[in-house]
């Protein structure tokens, strides 16, 4: 009966510390969609946003990690440096800054659906 009740508490357990991980599965991996945006303000991480620079926004990436980010509909990839906090509309993974997005082909039509993977 003891042996029973310390599986079953040892399952609970383990139920509810992978309840506390991201939703996505670390973030090291993910598709969605994309959008861009070329403001100059300041970025989460404390640095001026700079449109000309590879950089990109992410919900719990760590700042400075290096994300490979692929245009699903024409198969072109970008890495980009994580510098921002975002995106905070439901179903987007990504914001990118203007020279990314111009590197994968979506400036024109605002959004893409990407897909990311996270190499340093």
């Amino acid at each position: 009966m003891k042996k029973i009740r310390r599986s079953i508490i040892a399952a609970a357990t383990i139920a509810a510390c992978s309840s506390m991980l991201p939703a996505e599965g670390f973030a090291g991996n993910g598709c969605g969609g994309a959008s861009w945006y070329a403001l100059r303000s300041k970025t989460a991480s404390g640095e001026r946003m700079n449109p000309a620079i590879l950089t990109a926004a992410h919900r719990s990436l760590a700042f400075g990690t290096k994300v490979k980010v692929t245009n699903r509909n024409n198969g072109r990839t970008v890495v980009v440096r994580i510098n921002d906090r975002g995106p905070f509309i439901r179903g987007r993974v990504l914001d990118l800054s203007r020279a990314a997005a111009q590197n994968i082909g979506m400036v024109s039509s605002g959004t893409a659906k990407v897909c990311y993977q996270v190499i340093s």
